[in-house]
This record gives structure tokens, sequence and C-alpha cells, in this order.
């Protein structure tokens, strides 16, 4: 402050003096080209007067002593006199500016400057009664020139009063600043100052009053709340009475994006009904509940009231994150359910042909065929239940110790042959192709990730189709391609055909034997290996499963 007064103070003495001393130069040089043009003015009316009863001698005569240049021009601009330079000389003089509005008002005027020499010309012009045009014109310094012919004696004024001003700012703002530094700001009340300085040192006292109060409060705050909240891995917010929010903790500023500041009204932080009317109710002194999803997440609001009376009523909300518990709770009875039904469909067979043998219904001749039902379905029933444990297994995550050094290619090898037979009786070829790389996997889940593509290929082809199996590898990855050219997939289909029980043509999977958990059983393998899959299908015309691993 003390800085910011004294230069303020010399900066103003020292443009005082700069524009002081312009204007000055200004309003002197204004002066005297007003003078030297009225004094023109003056002498050519006189002269031009005299010429029209003078002989041709008198201009001559008056040239010799006139400080003036004095030039006589016909009017066709040709100079027939001139005192300062020979008329023989000069050109055409036509064109001046002055001589153009003499010949057209009767006189005329210019004044024409010298940038690189400072000086200036005035010149005055008036037509005579035989149409000849009298010039008459005084040279003068410019305006910047005089202010460099001054300039000398200008500067030396200017120090010795810059320096005169810089001390006497000196001494004034020491005497401005020294009863402000001696204020005692801890107490403003007891100082004894400027008088203008009362309103703003009591408001000061108020101030330091209310903060220190604050302090207090917000520092018992933070101490009775942080040990508490900070770690919860809830969202905790607390509204005031006016409903607006006093305190939240880290996991409720996470779930809000870091949105929430103190101050800040309940309907600010969300437009969502659910939590709108949780928060209503909980205002009016009832607890409430209510699930709400957010960003892709779910969350139980639990909303509870505080309030010391009938009139002010706080509110205490918890935000707990019930994703997991959710969508798990859903697989559990989406999966129930498809289990019930897939597990009821074989067993109604197998119980339906076992009650007409048990009856003593069925005749001689059908018991082999009904008894060959009972079997293929127990044997449904295995292969189902045998899928079922394997995802089981996926989803409890207890299979990273398991992982080792696979062969893929021998892998791919092994279902080949187990899946030949098979495709012989489809008429569908098999072929495999690429190189031997290894990868770490659990070699079993690896197997049926295998099996599964291969199997589905053969199933879901043609007669005289074909299933081609390869691998490639790179620095990076290794990709395993089970390419047919089947029945294909539609694109309504494509996103779908990993989901748990999920069948496109569901007549043709009670043909095959199919349980809908194969890809599905591929999809966790994959996962559980940290492996991409792309599907690219042509409906009849073929369908490409590639699945690609991190290289070992």
């Amino acid at each position: 402050m003390k800085k910011r007064i004294f230069w303020s103070m010399v900066l103003t003495s020292l443009v005082t003096l700069l524009l002081s001393s312009v204007l000055l130069s200004l309003v002197f040089y204004s002066n005297t080209t007003k003078g030297v043009k009225d004094r023109l003015r003056e002498e050519g009316i006189y002269i031009a007067k005299a010429l029209e009863s003078a002989d041709d001698a008198y201009l001559p005569s008056i040239g010799l002593t006139s400080k003036n240049r004095l030039t006589l021009i016909d009017y066709d601009g040709t100079v027939l006199y001139d005192n300062f330079v020979d008329p023989l000389q000069m050109e055409n003089h036509a064109d001046r500016p002055e001589v153009k509005e003499a010949k057209t008002y009767g006189k005329g005027e210019d004044t024409r400057r010298s940038e690189t020499i400072g000086e200036q010309t005035f010149y005055f012009a008036i037509e005579l009664e035989n149409d000849q045009i009298f010039r008459i014109a005084s040279t003068t310094k410019t305006a910047f020139a005089i202010f460099l012919q001054t300039f000398l004696w200008i500067i030396p004024i200017i120090l010795t009063i810059f320096i005169i001003g810089v001390f006497l700012s000196q001494q004034i703002t020491k005497l401005i600043i020294e009863p402000i530094l001696k204020l005692n700001l801890d107490n403003p009340l007891i100082n004894n100052s400027y008088p203008e300085l009362s309103p703003l040192l009591l408001r000061m006292a108020r101030q330091n009053k209310r903060i220190d109060d604050q302090m207090k409060e917000a520092k018992a705050k933070e101490e009775e709340f942080n040990a508490i909240t900070e770690n919860l891995a809830e969202g905790l917010i607390i509204f005031d009475d006016r409903r607006n929010l006093l305190f939240a903790n880290k996991s409720a500023k996470v779930i809000f994006h870091q949105s929430l500041w103190e101050g800040r009204n309940y309907l600010q932080l969300s437009r969502d009904i659910d939590y709108i009317k949780v928060l209503d109710q909980t205002f009016l002194g009832s607890s409430a509940t209510a699930k709400v999803v957010w960003d892709g997440k779910i969350y139980r609001l639990i909303s509870h009231s505080v309030s010391e009376n009938e009139e002010k009523r706080a509110a205490v909300l918890f935000l707990v994150d019930i994703t997991d518990r959710e969508l798990a709770e859903q697989r559990r009875r989406e999966f129930s359910a498809n289990v019930s039904h897939e597990l009821k469909t074989p067993l109604t067979s197998i119980m339906g042909y076992a009650e007409i043998i048990h009856n003593g219904i069925a005749k001689k001749e059908d018991i082999p065929r009904f008894s060959q039902e009972i079997y293929q379905g127990a044997a449904q029933l295995l292969v189902l239940i045998d899928d079922i444990i394997k995802l089981s297994r996926l989803d409890e995550g207890d299979l990273q110790k398991q992982f080792a050094p696979v062969d893929l290619m021998a892998i791919a090898t092994k279902v080949i042959q187990d899946l030949t037979k098979k495709a012989d009786s489809l008429k569908v070829s098999l072929e495999l192709k690429g190189s031997s790389p290894s990868i770490q996997a659990v070699e079993k889940m690896l197997y049926e990730l295998v099996f599964n593509l291969v199997d589905n290929a053969i199933v879901y082809n043609r007669e005289n189709g074909f299933v081609k199996v390869s691998i490639l590898e790179t620095e990076t990855q290794v990709s395993l391609s089970v390419e047919d050219n089947g029945i294909g997939i539609a694109p309504k289909h494509q996103d779908r055909i990993f989901e748990r029980f999920y069948r496109i043509d569901q007549s043709h999977s009670k043909e095959t034997g199919g349980t809908g958990l194969g890809l599905s059983i591929v999809k966790h393998t994959a996962q559980l290996h940290n492996a991409l899959i792309n599907v690219t299908s042509k409906l009849n015309k073929g369908t490409t499963i590639t699945v690609t691993f991190p290289k070992a």
C-alpha cells in the first residue's frame, strides 16, 4: 500500500508536469502561428491594394526590404516576379492550392510543412483586378521543432520539480501510512486513527468475531465427523433445517461427481423424483427409503429426520451402492428360472416314458424305444448339469492358481480329433492350420472354449459344409479363429448369443441337444484369460468367431 500511494503520487506529478509542458508548448505554438498568419494576411492585402495603382517598379522595391517572400503570378500560372528566386527558374504555379483558391474565391491560403528541416511555410494569395495573383509567404518553425528548441531548458525544470515531487511524495506517503501501519487488526475497536476508517474497523471487529465463532464450530464439526464419516464406503450427506447441504463425505462427493459444496440446496444436487420424495418426506419428520439408478449404478437411499423442535428439521441421507447385489440377484433369478425350465423339459420326458413302462401300458416292441428316450433325456440332463457346474466354477473365480503354459495347437488338435466322428456324421469337413504358440491358461477350460466353438460351428452348419480352425501368432497376442459356412447369425441376435440359455432357433437346439450354455462358457472362459471375442457373421453365409489371447 505504501509503495502504491508513493508511486501514484510520483506518477501523478510526472504526468502533470509532462502534460503541462506539452500544453504550454502547444498554446505558445498556436498563438505564434495565429499571429504570423494574421500579419501575413494584413501585409498581403496592403501590398495587393498598392499594386492596383502602383507601377511595375513598386513590387521589386518592397521586395528588397521585405523578410517575407513576395511572388507575382500570371493568370496562367507563370511566375512574373519572386524576391527570393529568379522567376525564370521557377515552375508553373497554376496547380498550387492557394493559387487555385484565389482564382475561385479571390483569396487563398495554404500551409506546407517540411518535417526534415522542422519548418512550415504559410502562403496567402489574392487575385488582382488584372487577373494576376499576388502571393506572400512566411516560414516559421513547426510545433515539434519549437518543442525541441525549448526541450533543453524544459528538461532541467521538469527534473528539478520531479525531484522535489518525489521527496514530498515520500514524506506525505509516510504521514498517510504510519497511522494505518499501527492499527491493531486483532482488536480493531481499540484503534484511534482516521475517522473515515471507523466503519471499516467496526466491520472488521464483527467479522473477526464471526470468523472466530465459525472456526470453533467448524473445527468441532470436523473433529466429530471426520473420524467417523470420511472412511465410510457409503455416501453420507447432512442437510440443515433450511434444506441446504451442511456436510458430505468423500463417497458422497464421488457419487455426485465432486459437485457438492456447503450451502447448496438439496434440489440442486439431483432432480431424481425418488431422491426428492425421500428428502421431502424426511423434512416433514419421517424416515424414508428408495432405490435409484444413477450413472448405471443402483443406490439405496436411506434418510432419517433429525429435529430439536417441530419447526426445524434436518436430514441425514445415506447412499448405499447395491449395484453388485442387485445384478447378482437378477442373474440368480434369471439363472434359476432358466435352469428350472431346462431341467424340467428332459425330466418330464423321462418321467413320462418311465410311467408308461412302469404302469405296463407300453407295448413290448416300444419298450426299447422308450428306454432309448429315457437314456437320451438322462444324458441331456448330465450335459446340462456339467455345463452349469463349469459356469459356477467360472463365476467363483478361483481358477487363477491353475494357470500354466498351454500349447493352443495341441488343444485344438485334441478337439478336432474328438469331434471328427460327429462332423463326419453331419457331412461337415474339419480343417486346422497355424502355429503352435504357448499361452498362460487353465488347460481344461481352454479345451472347453475351443470345443464349444468348433461344436457350434459343426451343429449350425449345412451338409457338405466346412469348419476351419486357424491359430495366428504375433509378437503380443495369439488369435484363435473358428470359421464356418453354415446358417449364419442374423444381426439382431449377434449381441445376445453369449447370454446363458439364449437360443436363436429353439427347434434346432432341441434337435441337436444343445444346452444353450456353450457360448456363455466361451465368454466367461475368455474373460478368465483376459481374451477378447469378435464375431462376424452373415445370414446363410457363415460365421467367424475370433478369440484373441495376450501372449504368454
